[in-house]
């Protein structure tokens, strides 16, 4: 089969399902695993080349409608009429399901569904873990900084947060992506702060750009962790990797140990 990949958390699905030897070209963003490095690319994933895509003459796109701008993407492949599947996950049961998904349109189904077992037997490890602590520190994750976006009750980082043993600060806002701003922020008084600027490398992270906000002085000693986009935005297995190393940070006492590998991978 040719599979052909347009945002990276597609690609990285495929990668768990032994699938990358299948796939023909991916977006300009999917930098994992390595054995995709030399693949071609197609273009940012909010601005697919489809002329590329149809050259490639795939039979399957993996498509998303993750992040605002995407159903571009959807119109320019209905019109071209190629054929394709939306994988548009906001939780891990969500991941889970598409894991099948994609299982069963590669026959890989029997495989999907062993790792989705093992992914449901961590989440309830974690939970166990999660309901033995007493003190639940509150989260703000920061998408981006300006405007400030965050995600909200429906979003992965919500379970993620809660799986570490800790609440995310807009859990109460009924959506998957929230913008708001700095005043909020400082009203909901969190404990932690979690830098994960979606598309922006862990080492251009600035904590600094949060320190120069008026009202910073407000939050006392809050310490600032600047985490790997990749293991916090992208909606793949490799959110466990972040649960990981976040319930590692902020309960040392209580969670296994980070020790950087992919639990699913090892």
């Amino acid at each position: 089969m040719r599979i052909v990949s347009i945002c990276p958390s597609n690609t990285e699905l495929c990668a768990y399902l032994d699938l990358t030897s299948q796939l023909v070209g991916v977006d300009d963003f999917s930098d994992w695993p390595e054995s995709i490095q030399e693949l071609p690319r197609l273009g940012p994933d909010l601005s697919i080349d489809m002329e590329k895509v149809q050259a490639l003459e795939p039979d399957l796109i993996l498509a998303s409608l993750s992040v605002p701008g995407m159903e571009k993407n959807i119109e320019a492949l209905e019109a071209l009429n190629l054929n394709y599947t939306v994988l548009n996950p906001n939780s891990l049961d969500d991941i889970c399901n598409d894991l099948v998904t994609l299982g069963e349109l590669t026959n890989k189904r029997e495989e999907a569904v062993a790792l989705t077992d093992r992914i449901q037997h961590m989440i309830e490890e974690y939970k166990e873990i999660s309901a033995s602590i007493e003190h639940k520190p509150e989260i703000y994750w920061e998408w981006w900084p300006k405007p400030i976006f965050t995600p909200g009750k429906t979003n992965w980082l919500t379970e993620i947060s809660e799986l570490a043993g800790a609440r995310n600060i807009f859990r109460d806002v009924e959506l998957a992506s929230v913008q708001t701003d700095w005043e909020d922020v400082l009203r909901r008084k969190p404990d932690h702060i979690c830098l994960a600027w979606v598309g922006v490398h862990q080492k251009k992270v600035n904590p600094v750009v949060v320190k120069k906000r008026e009202g910073w002085d407000e939050l006392g000693e809050t310490p600032i962790h600047i985490l790997e986009e990749w293991l916090y935005c992208r909606p793949s297995p490799r959110l466990l990797t972040g649960l990981v190393k976040l319930a590692s940070i902020l309960h040392p006492d209580h969670y296994p140990a980070y020790d950087g590998k992919d639990p699913f991978l090892s």
